[in-house]
């Protein structure tokens, strides 16, 4: 079977991706929708959109479905059902999670430790629009993705932050790459390769990251510019300073307002 990159966002819950199969005697033969459970449930969609040719698109809560190309699937692989957080150890900075876990309940789980993703995700849902479920989007699209905030600067992108994965292949084999202690992962790494593959290599289930303590305290600064090119300067400038900032972004006006900021029309 072979992949075709023709999705509109990456893999997994909270996003989309098109799996390709080469034409058999019984292509042809409609494949109705399928909601997975578990990885048991997506390698038997796989295998029956081998049989039959189909193109499958995973997707999950659907918060970035405004991105990449059009997504021209037979079938949809559901996988939003395969969520939870298997296993966390905060003393350790290591959280095991099933790839449609929601990022709010992500979230909730490292702020009763005082910890955070370093990478920062984005809430992509807010672009797309949608319901308050549909916003928050997943931890296996932030991954596919390799989606990063304004932390990205300075902290890393999220593919610095992937231990080790769990998945199923385009041909509906099971595999596994990394682990919860990097010195105990040999062979390829797979997880960089995994992180902004949107789609195209595999369905992921469990993750593996690494998490980091989060600051006692923290604050923004919004500082009004007139154009692009002033906004980049300021930040350059900013970065030039002794205070070590941790992240920093441009926002057009109509972002910028709903921190009831007057930009005047600036970038901020």
């Amino acid at each position: 079977m072979s992949i075709k990159a023709r999705c509109r966002i990456p893999i997994c819950q909270g996003s989309d991706q098109s799996l390709a199969t080469q034409p058999t005697p019984t292509a042809g033969i409609p494949m109705t929708d399928v909601i997975a459970t578990s990885l048991a449930d997506v390698k038997d969609a796989v295998e029956s959109a081998i049989a039959a040719g189909h193109r499958l698109e995973v997707r999950g809560t659907g918060s970035k479905s405004n991105l990449g190309r059009e997504c021209n699937a037979d079938a949809a692989l559901d996988v939003s059902k395969m969520a939870g957080i298997v296993d966390y150890q905060p003393e350790e900075l290591v959280m095991t999670l099933r790839a449609g876990t929601p990022m709010d309940e992500v979230e909730a789980a490292l702020a009763d430790a005082r910890q955070m993703l370093a990478f920062e995700p984005p809430r992509m849902g807010r672009i797309s629009g949608g319901p308050r479920s549909e916003l928050q989007g997943t931890i296996g699209g932030i991954v596919a993705a390799n989606l990063s905030g304004p932390r990205r600067l300075t902290a890393g992108a999220t593919r610095d932050y992937l231990l080790g994965f769990e998945a199923i292949s385009g041909r509906g084999e099971l595999f596994k790459s990394g682990g919860r202690v990097m010195k105990n992962v040999t062979g390829y790494d797979l997880s960089k390769l995994m992180c902004g593959s949107f789609g195209t290599l595999a369905v992921m289930d469990e993750i593996t990251l690494k998490t980091l303590p989060a600051p006692e305290t923290s604050q923004s600064l919004l500082v009004a510019c007139a154009d692009f090119a002033a906004a980049t300067k300021t930040i350059a400038q900013i970065f030039a300073t002794p205070h070590e900032p941790g992240a920093a972004a441009i926002l057009p006006q109509s972002i910028a307002a709903e921190e009831a900021v007057d930009t005047g029309g600036a970038f901020t």
